[in-house]
């Protein structure tokens, strides 16, 4: 924790230095007064919400789950005692969208070695969701290294060697990314040089995680059908408007791990090679135009036998598809002015976590609370402040489910918004706002090429002058960061969509998507500054003469 610190510091001191060039925009005020409902927002709100929202009772919130339709009522009844007017369909709260689910048929699956069966995921986890039927016997080729083995048309038997090399440096536990790192490096190894399965014996990291592997690879992946396109060029702007919308229609998005969240800096769940670090993917072990090659995990325990070659392998995986239902919650406050209310803005948070998962020093619970809990609760306080005081245009709040399963909730209400898309001023958008340095925070989307809307970015920063007054820490929103944190959460299918979008953040950190991310770490008096920050944010830009205008050109790709 004290490396960790001591990087983060460094990191602020950088950023802080290069902060100068893109604060100059705050310097033009924007006449808009801080209102009276501003002092509504309370500390202790905002900790008893957090309490209740992140306490054991919601078993961690996790997309489709009853935990998370419990979490979503749970919301929904705040909503309706503060006093915001739903959204939903048929006068709910809630919209309802359809998460596809890819997995492996444990019923329809099978390992035998040397004729012995192996129960799936107690006794040999497959490390991907790639189908395959196998008949062959093993050859024992050590750690890999050795490349005169031959291991052609045979099962490759491997030791297993963790490696952080190329794995981010927040998802889930160092010992858990080295393990998954080891079998996607160590099986795509064997699959270039022609295995038809590998088997990966694990060692003491490795066995002490196996379970972890199992649980996280047991999950699969998800999709969400006819939501918006992730990775969909961003929308033109001109046209007055008009064309917003472009590329949020009916395609399928893309999905995420079952590790929580397939954290890759192109977008969860995206890009080639990002899959394993996430807990899923990994150890998929297949050129471009080969056949399916299952990986398969086995305990320590079996390296004695399995030194041995020729024994018979028999592998059939199969894997399985089926939908069921998670939600998005959306409330209103309208507008006072009759000109500006059918303008929008929106502030954005998701409730879903992480669920039940493995065990961690006693507890199984990931309960979530800085993921993404913390922006949640602000939202709460902020709708309160807001009903009591509303803005000209009016404010819509969302919390999208199912975000930690791939960005499924905002992706659905992008292609299919309760109000039109060309009527949102902004999205202000946060994730994970009250953990590090009680005086640091970042903003994300304030530069090129993340950078869609320079006046909201000079709405931003002068709110934070007047509240917070946090140093901001550009480097994350920097494209070479190997986070890629800006591509992580729910702002960014309605950047694609051209909407003026920005995301608040605190940052990473060792507790990031474990056991570990729990109530009692958050730092209330930060998250209270971050929430004042942010609803100050939308305050100026709901009573602002003319709306956040889209910065031309913007592109993400890099």
């Amino acid at each position: 924790m004290r490396r960790l610190h001591s990087q983060f510091l460094k990191s602020v001191l950088v950023a802080a230095s290069s902060w100068s060039a893109l604060s100059t925009p705050a310097q033009a005020q924007s006449g808009i007064p801080t209102p009276p409902a501003y002092n509504l927002i309370k500390e202790a709100d905002i900790k008893a919400d957090m309490f209740a929202m992140a306490g054991d009772a919601m078993r961690g919130r996790e997309g489709g789950t009853l935990d998370e339709m419990r979490a979503s009522m749970w919301v929904g009844d705040q909503y309706a005692k503060i006093g915001l007017k739903p959204m939903g369909e048929n006068g709910t709260w809630y919209q309802w969208f359809n998460m596809r689910r890819s997995r492996i048929a444990t019923a329809s699956s099978s390992i035998r070695i040397a004729g012995k069966p192996f129960a799936l995921w107690a006794e040999a986890t497959p490390t991907s969701n790639t189908d395959g039927d196998v008949l062959g016997t093993t050859v024992f080729a050590g750690d890999g290294s050795d490349s005169t083995i031959d291991v052609r048309g045979k099962v490759a038997v491997i030791t297993l060697k963790p490696t952080s090399e190329g794995t981010r440096t927040t998802i889930n536990t160092p010992e858990y990314r080295a393990v998954r790192q080891g079998l996607t490096v160590q099986a795509t190894a064997m699959t270039r040089r022609g295995a038809s399965a590998v088997i990966i014996v694990a060692d003491d990291l490795g066995e002490a995680n196996f379970d972890a592997v199992a649980i996280l690879q047991s999950r699969g992946t998800y999709t969400v059908p006819g939501g918006a396109n992730r990775f969909a060029t961003p929308a033109d702007p001109s046209g007055g408007r008009g064309g917003r919308g472009a590329g949020a229609g009916a395609g399928a998005g893309a999905g995420a791990g079952a590790g929580g969240r397939a954290n890759n800096p192109q977008g969860r769940g995206g890009a080639a090679g990002a899959a394993g670090a996430a807990g899923t993917g990994g150890g998929r072990g297949q050129l471009a135009g080969a056949g399916p090659v299952p990986v398969i995990m086995v305990h320590k325990a079996m390296l004695t036998q399995l030194r041995q070659n020729g024994q018979g392998v028999e592998i059939h995986i199969k894997s399985e598809v089926f939908d069921y239902p998670s939600m998005n919650i959306i409330g209103v406050v309208r507008g006072t002015d009759p000109k500006l209310r059918d303008e929008y803005v929106v502030f954005s948070s998701h409730q879903d976590h992480d669920g039940v998962r493995f065990d961690m020093a006693g507890d199984s619970i990931w309960n979530g609370a800085d993921d993404n809990a913390s922006t949640s609760v602000a939202l709460l306080a902020i709708a309160r402040s807001w009903v009591k005081q509303p803005s000209k245009r009016s404010a819509l709040f969302i919390f999208h489910g199912s975000e930690e399963r791939g960005l499924l909730g905002s992706l659905w209400h992008a292609a299919h918004p309760v109000v039109p898309l060309s009527s949102m001023a902004a999205v202000l958008n946060g994730d994970m706002m009250g953990r590090n340095h009680p005086d640091t925070a970042s903003i994300l989307g304030v530069q090129p090429p993340h950078r869609n809307s320079n006046s909201l970015v000079s709405m931003a920063i002068e709110a934070n002058n007047r509240t917070g007054k946090f140093v901001l820490d550009s480097i994350w929103d920097r494209p070479t960061h190997t986070e890629g944190w800006y591509f992580r959460s729910d702002h960014l299918p309605y950047a694609r969509a051209g909407v003026p979008a920005l995301m608040y953040s605190t940052n990473l950190h060792e507790d990031y998507h474990t056991a570990r991310d729990n109530p009692d770490r958050i730092n209330f008096p930060k998250l209270t500054r971050m929430t004042q920050w942010m609803y100050l944010t939308g305050w100026i830009v709901g009573n602002a003469k003319n709306r956040p205008t889209l910065d031309p050109g913007f592109q993400l790709e890099r």
